[in-house]
């Protein structure tokens, strides 16, 4: 039962560690244009975004993809921007009521990007043989659910506080949070280490 804590608390720190901030940078800019209301449709993706996350790492674990870490710490900023210009520019658009096809392949796609971005470490954190890894696999997994869990309940506590005391709009809500991530993510695509070749 040890072991299952050791590697659940790791995917609780992968996603909450202060120094990583990306990942809840995605959470931010994935979920602010939904309200407890929608909480079905974040529910789905963020375990989306937890599936392709697991997949990613379960690829690398078993070397089916091997993938440089300079390019994929490239693609994992850029995917934060892509999430949040789509709701930059659909903010306050009834499509959101539509189906969430597009947005769930989406973040399912991200998903896998931002695990193969964690998978050298964690390969490196795993002992034995490979068959050997996928339960603490699926434990690490579980954990980053939970903590993405966490981080949406947040933004959308947030969302609710700002537009029912101080009047924000949602649709104001959501531009401007989309941009402030923006605004955070664009020095690190500046300064990805892909620029210096």
């Amino acid at each position: 039962m040890s072991e299952f804590w050791l590697y659940f608390n790791i995917g609780l720190q992968h996603v909450l560690d202060i120094d990583g901030y990306d990942h809840v940078l995605f959470l931010i800019a994935l979920t602010v244009p939904y309200a407890f209301k929608d909480w079905k449709r974040v529910l789905i993706l963020v375990s989306l975004f937890t599936l392709g996350h697991t997949l990613a790492l379960m690829l690398s674990v078993f070397e089916v993809v091997i993938i440089k870490a300079s390019l994929v710490e490239f693609l994992i900023p850029i995917t934060i921007l892509i999430t949040a210009f789509f709701h930059l520019f659909t903010a306050g658009k009834s499509g959101k009521k539509e189906s969430i096809t597009f947005v769930a392949f989406v973040t399912l796609f991200f998903g896998i990007i931002h695990g193969l971005g964690f998978s050298n470490y964690f390969k490196s954190i795993l002992p034995g043989e490979k068959v050997d890894k996928l339960v603490p696999l699926l434990e690490f997994a579980l954990g980053i659910e939970v903590a993405q869990i966490i981080v949406v309940l947040i933004v959308l506590l947030l969302s609710y506080i700002v537009q029912t005391f101080f009047r924000f709009s949602k649709r104001d809500w959501t531009l401007v949070m989309s941009s402030f991530v923006i605004g955070v993510v664009l020095p690190m695509i500046i300064g990805s280490d892909i620029w210096k070749g």
